[in-house]
């Protein structure tokens, strides 16, 4: 069952709390410092937490000033989107569904603002299996792939219509 799912604007999260989580998977992510976090929420389409900071998630629409390879990859290609860039649950929070709550909101909120996908990459280098579970199972297909950062990093880039 799923418990404590009250979303909440992202901004409203004391930031600290937001970078410590985000950081501890900057692996998967990136590292962010504050003024990086600030400047993501500013230019987001969706910035939203639940469970306090259990989980967030961070996506942009294609107008966003986001000069990630990943988001601009979708951009050269789609004239409409909304890219997730990051979503993270904390260790001790995984198994409730909060992901997945974040994401239907995201997807509701997407569409109702008349967007017909939603996009995001995944590391396929270094691997990140659950992510790939994950995505799958919410109904993401592969689209592409990419090497970035000098080849330090693969990715594949999905896609899911709303």
């Amino acid at each position: 069952m799923v418990e404590n799912t009250a979303i909440s604007a992202l901004s409203d999260v004391p930031e600290q709390d937001v970078l410590a989580l985000n950081n501890a998977h900057a692996a998967e992510l990136s590292w962010l410092e504050p003024s990086d976090l600030r400047h993501l929420i500013a230019e987001a389409f969706y910035a939203q937490a639940v469970g306090g900071c259990d989980a967030f998630l961070i996506a942009f629409d294609q107008d966003a000033d986001y000069a990630s390879p990943n988001f601009q990859w979708f951009r050269a290609r789609y004239a409409r989107f909304v890219y997730v860039d990051r979503v993270v649950v904390s260790p001790a929070a995984r198994g409730r569904g909060l992901a997945r709550t974040l994401y239907h909101d995201l997807f509701e909120r997407a569409a109702a603002a008349g967007h017909t996908i939603v996009t995001c990459e995944v590391n396929s280098e270094p691997p990140n299996p659950a992510s790939d579970a994950f995505h799958a199972a919410l109904g993401f297909l592969v689209v592409g792939s990419a090497a970035i950062h000098d080849g330090r990093k693969t990715v594949r880039y999905f896609l899911r219509d709303l």
